[in-house]
């Protein structure tokens, strides 16, 4: 039996840059797809307008000396708030958000209770990096806005 000797064409060549383009298009565009399809979204609408009031609102964090951590303890995260003599805060009010740093499909807006010494909500959250978006208000009425990281597992 004879065998043909396979010849390479320039119809072959075409059909090879071709297929290789096609892949790379097509990658790009499940990429751009899941990157817009997956953004958390703006911090603030308007940059320009948050940066006109930045410093003085940074100055009046800053003045109240808390120092703000926040832990995982089984199935309850803890935020503790604590003033420059290291005693612990009750804020007038306290709003905080849990996602991961680049997805907002398990985001969660837990209950947190203060306890004496701490703030506590029941979560549950998966292994590996979580952000703590925190929006507290002083007794004082000062504004706190914090961002905590947070890695769960190894």
């Amino acid at each position: 039996m004879a065998t043909k000797d396979f010849k390479l064409t320039g119809w072959h060549v075409l059909g090879i840059f071709g297929g290789a383009f096609a892949v790379i298009i097509g990658v790009n565009i499940a990429l751009a797809y899941n990157a817009v399809k997956t953004f958390p979204g703006l911090e603030v609408a308007n940059s320009y307008v948050a940066s006109q009031t930045f410093n003085d609102r940074k100055a009046a964090q800053v003045a109240l000396g808390w120092d703000v951590k926040a832990t995982l303890d089984g199935d309850r995260l803890l935020l503790s708030i604590t003033d420059a003599a290291g005693r612990p805060v009750q804020a007038g009010k306290l709003e905080a958000k849990v996602g991961r740093p680049t997805n907002v499909s398990e985001d969660l807006d837990p209950e947190f209770a203060f306890d004496g010494t701490q703030y506590v909500a029941y979560v549950d959250l998966r292994p590996g990096n979580w952000d703590v978006w925190l929006k507290a208000v002083a007794l004082d009425g000062t504004e706190f806005e914090q961002r905590l990281e947070m890695t769960i597992g190894g």
